[in-house]
């Protein structure tokens, strides 16, 4: 009975070590000695043999007996001669050109770009002609008279007896008027004393036409009058002081001793610089 249990506690044990490790009948020594080698030759083999099924399913024979090419289920169009067009015949004539359309909006202005370099130096220019002398041109006058003077006859010039300043002599004291040599705008000035109970009235004269009117009525005061103004002048005009006669007796007083009556004028701006 021993025997027997020792047998049986063999076995049994035997059964549970082939039953925790199993082994593999295909097995060869080399296959224990790298395991790793034979892994990749079943990898390999079991690829080549995916391949190949993959290529079965794949592929189709299209020329057993009893199968239709599929070639024969394709319909191709019939060849059809279709005729040429000259399109340069039906062309029309050429239009009218069209109005022009609106300027579109102004861009931005750019930036200035970089200064170019310098050209080079030109050659020297031809001397040109010689200009006129350097002129002076400028009038002026101022003249005085230290006689009064009573007037009887129609329309008397003043005459003046004293020259305070005449440049270039263009006044002319024996006739009492001033002849214009350069032409431009003047500035003319008179002044008067007036005489107790009597009238005073006076023109400056622009040629034969009177430009402005000097005058006081009678008075027991005499007193000081003054009248100015500007002209434009062009050569050869005159300017001249004139009585008027009117009804009353006309005069204007001065004495030996102090000066009370003057004319001045003298050029503002030539005309040239006009």
């Amino acid at each position: 009975m021993d025997s027997q249990k020792e047998m049986t506690t063999t076995c049994a044990m035997a059964l549970l070590l082939l039953w925790a490790c199993p082994v593999d009948p295909y097995r060869t020594p080399s296959d224990e000695r790298d395991p790793d080698s034979s892994r990749n030759q079943m990898d390999t083999k079991n690829h080549h043999q995916d391949a190949r099924s993959r290529e079965v399913r794949e592929c189709q024979r299209c020329c057993d007996p009893g199968e239709k090419s599929p070639h024969q289920y394709q319909h191709y169009p019939k060849y059809q001669i279709v005729p040429q067009i000259n399109i340069t015949l039906l062309k029309g004539e050429k239009g009218d050109i069209g109005e022009r359309g609106p300027h579109g909006k102004s861009g931005r202005a750019g930036q200035s770009g970089p200064p170019g370099p310098s050209g080079l130096k030109g050659s020297k220019g031809s001397l040109g002609l010689p200009g006129e002398s350097c002129k002076s041109y400028f009038a002026a006058f101022s003249v005085a008279r230290k006689k009064g003077l009573h007037s009887n006859d129609y329309y008397q010039t003043l005459v003046f007896d004293k020259e305070l300043v005449n440049l270039y002599g263009h006044f002319n004291m024996f006739t009492g008027k001033f002849y214009c040599y350069v032409p431009g705008i003047y500035y003319f000035s008179l002044n008067v004393h007036t005489w107790n109970q009597r009238e005073t009235y006076l023109h400056v004269m622009h040629n034969e036409q009177e430009a402005v009117i000097l005058y006081a009525q009678p008075s027991d005061r005499s007193v000081m009058q003054s009248q100015s103004l500007m002209l434009q002048l062009e050569r050869d005009d005159q300017v001249w002081v004139r009585l008027f006669k009117g009804e009353r007796e006309n005069a204007i007083f001065s004495d030996e001793f102090d000066t009370y009556i003057t004319f001045n004028g003298h050029l503002i701006k030539p005309k040239h610089e006009l």
